[in-house]
């Protein structure tokens, strides 16, 4: 119903920084809350950033990415985007975004989410 397309995902040195892009389509992007989850192999996915639907003015972040991460919007280019600065090793994952129409401020919780992209890999090398 709803897909999402991520790009942006490489392989960088600890310290650079990337700014992954997901592309919605499928229904009007501008009312759904996105938010942006990583996942390693052997480790829990979990979330890293979630915007708000509509004009993106709320925002969320765990701990561990809140000074370094930064989720915006473009409703006009169906598009959400996951700046991060000052990336490091334990960075490394496949990044996804996701998406739900459920709710009105950033969604925190990973079952939150209805839709899935298939996910881009950042590497962070020491």
């Amino acid at each position: 119903q709803v897909r999402l397309v991520e790009s942006g995902g490489g392989l960088v040195q600890a310290g650079d920084s990337l700014r992954l892009s997901c592309t919605v389509s499928g229904r009007t992007f501008s009312r759904l809350a996105v938010g942006w989850a990583r996942q390693t192999p052997g480790k829990q996915r979990e979330l890293v950033a979630a915007i708000n639907w509509g004009d993106g003015t709320g925002t969320y972040y765990p701990e561990p990415v809140k000074a370094r991460f930064t989720i915006s919007r473009y409703n006009s280019k169906n598009t959400v985007y996951l700046k991060m600065n000052n990336l490091k090793p334990e960075d490394t994952a496949v990044y996804s975004c996701a998406a739900t129409v459920g709710y009105d401020g950033p969604p925190y919780g990973l079952r939150q989410y209805d839709y899935w992209g298939q996910g881009t890999q950042v590497t962070v090398s020491s």
